[in-house]
């Protein structure tokens, strides 16, 4: 799939210097040479302010942007952490507060130290994006009710009485910024503005909610003149081909950042990053969809390697089941027993991917975690045309002339519909509509332009069947959502769990309010997935194998392939990179220096 962000149209523009071509003053190997990768999460934007409340700020994690923690690869706890701009950090028990101990030795860029005030100031700007920990709602799950300072490297953030199991991870991996640059952007009476959304009622405390959210474009516009930056890196300047940033020699480990420089190069697609590993040009490039010949291309490049671990995300085909006729679980289940899921794999994803051992909404690596012996006990789903078929019948489906039709008779084609640019995704969907058409079933692949697009449609339910990710780890209550979320009618207003009707309000799965759990009894899966915010580890672990087993007897989806976290080095000019499954396979190159890996390569 391409790592591409969705680009956002804004009208402010960055006062970096833009220059032409980096000069071969930038790539010369000084003292500790010139590192170079990509960003997976966007594409580079010149005119970007720097600013990471920005979609497309030229800001980049780990480099010259920083949070209070980067979040580990653990399966299925959310709250494992390496330290960045916090040292250390004390969760109360009952996950009431939390008190966070900043770097003693962190400075910005511009040598001022980084300070509590500097975290104050970046929550009440998080307060103006709103979401997780920053929601303005106070009876929202996980919302942050106090700020308090204790001392300059000290400072505590109390939760709201509707508690959240997400709250230290959503805390930890908010983004820090100077208050001396940023700080002007929160009005003189911010603070109590936000006390009155958070504590009033009625008509004030809306209007003090709107003021508020109405800084939201103002925040996202702003361009600092220069970079302050607290990371290993800051940025000298960008152009529409790379960034270019120089280290930071008031970084609090200064002494771990091996190279002088880090260039971060701009791409248009999978094959652009493809050219640039063949060349030998990356140092490290983040996962990147990669068919085998391509693959084999990449591995001649002189120090060309290869390191794997977990990605806690899987590629399903979600059916909309407002539509027949896939609201008959007979006919999701037929579809499924005709899949060749391995097939698939190979096609789409052979080297970023390992076929679904069933579905389960979970990635294979954490469902065995949380479910155990319940893993092997679900129904694997594997190719049975003659299951296929009963399935078929008891929906009602008629068969003439070797082809399946409508139980009235009917014409029944298949569409599936995935996003052009995904290029695994369409591989996928054609494999899938082949596989389908040897057994009778008319199936055809339907792209949309673009992904933003594809989205979009897909949230009006317009589409029968799309590809839709699931899986996303390690917090239980996130993996859930992407089934039993908004997506499929569950929705959270005013600390209150309610259901909209399919096709309205985003609901385009449409699946049952209520669904048959066999030996638990009926249960409400969206009912249950909000449990998983703020229920005890061990009520946790109960929920999600009941939600397990509803997902795979249900069939909302049809799990196709879990991901593995693929990533490239190359150790021409540097070496010590994270082995195989390391819990920092995830995060940037900017956060392995950090942590102390990348050394520059000895002759």
């Amino acid at each position: 799939m391409k790592r591409l962000a969705a680009i956002v149209a804004l009208a402010s523009t960055a006062t970096v210097t833009a220059c032409g071509t980096t000069g071969a003053s930038d790539t010369a190997q000084q003292g500790g040479g010139v590192y170079t990768t990509i960003d997976g999460s966007k594409q580079i934007n010149a005119s970007a302010p720097i600013n990471p409340f920005n979609p497309v700020g030229s800001v980049f994690a780990g480099y010259n942007g920083m949070a209070l923690a980067w979040q580990k690869n653990d399966p299925i706890d959310p709250d494992q952490f390496y330290p960045a701009i916090a040292s250390s950090w004390t969760a109360a028990p009952d996950r009431s507060s939390v008190v966070i101990h900043l770097q003693p030795n962190a400075r910005w860029s511009d040598g001022k130290p980084v300070t509590s005030e500097d975290v104050r100031v970046s929550i009440g700007l998080a307060y103006t994006q709103g979401g997780t920990a920053y929601a303005l709602d106070p009876k929202a799950a996980g919302a942050a009710a106090d700020i308090k300072v204790i001392d300059p490297k000290t400072i505590e953030i109390t939760q709201g009485a509707n508690r959240s199991a997400t709250f230290l991870g959503n805390l930890l991996s908010t983004v820090v910024v100077p208050a001396h640059v940023f700080g002007r952007l929160l009005p003189p009476d911010f603070w109590q503005t936000l006390k009155t959304a958070q504590q009033a009622s009625g008509a004030a405390a809306e209007q003090a909610k709107g003021k508020i959210t109405g800084l939201a474009e103002k925040v996202i516009g702003f361009g600092p003149e220069h970079d302050v930056s607290a990371g290993p890196f800051v940025l000298e300047r960008v152009n529409p081909g790379a960034a270019l940033l120089r280290k930071n020699p008031y970084f609090y480990a200064s002494r771990s950042i091996v190279p002088d420089k880090v260039k971060v190069l701009n791409y248009t697609g999978n094959e652009q990053i493809w050219n640039y590993l063949i060349s030998g040009q990356l140092d490290n490039a983040p996962f990147t969809s990669v068919p085998t010949a391509v693959m084999r291309r990449i591995r001649e490049a002189r120090g060309s390697g290869v390191v794997t671990g977990y990605s806690p995300v899987s590629t399903s085909m979600a059916f909309n089941q407002a539509r027949k006729p896939y609201d008959n679980v007979h006919v999701r289940r037929a579809i499924a027993y005709l899949i060749d899921r391995a097939q698939v794999t190979r096609i789409a994803s052979p080297e970023g991917g390992t076929p679904a051992a069933t579905t389960s909404g979970i990635h294979a690596k954490a469902a065995r975690v949380w479910l155990g012996s319940g893993f092997d006990a679900l129904d694997p789903y594997r190719v049975d045309p003659a299951k296929a078929a009963a399935e078929l019948k008891a929906a009602g489906m008629t068969r003439r002339d070797g082809k399946w039709a409508m139980p009235d008779g009917s014409p029944w084609t298949v569409r599936i519909h995935v996003p052009a640019s995904f290029s695994d995704w369409v591989a996928a969907a054609k494999s899938i509509t082949s596989q389908l058409s040897d057994h009778g079933i008319d199936a055809t692949v339907v792209t949309a332009a673009d992904y933003t697009l594809y989205l979009g449609e897909l949230a009006q339910g317009k589409y029968d069947i799309g590809f839709w990710l699931i899986g996303l780890g390690p917090s239980p209550y996130n993996i859930f959502q992407r089934l039993y979320g908004q997506a499929n009618g569950w929705q959270m207003f005013g600390g209150r769990l309610k259901h909209v009707a399919p096709g309205t309000e985003g609901n385009w799965m449409g699946g049952p309010e209520t669904a048959d759990a066999g030996p638990d009894g009926k249960v409400d899966p969206g009912e249950l997935t909000a449990k998983l915010n703020f229920v005890s580890p061990g009520e946790q672990k109960r929920i999600v194998g009941v939600l397990a087993r509803v997902a795979n007897q249900q069939l909302p989806v049809i799990q196709l392939w879990d991901y593995v976290n693929t990533q490239f080095v190359n150790t021409s000019r540097y070496t010590a990179f994270p082995p195989d499954d390391d819990e920092a396979l995830r995060l940037s190159s900017g956060v392995w220096m950090q942590l102390g890996m990348i050394k520059k390569r000895q002759a």
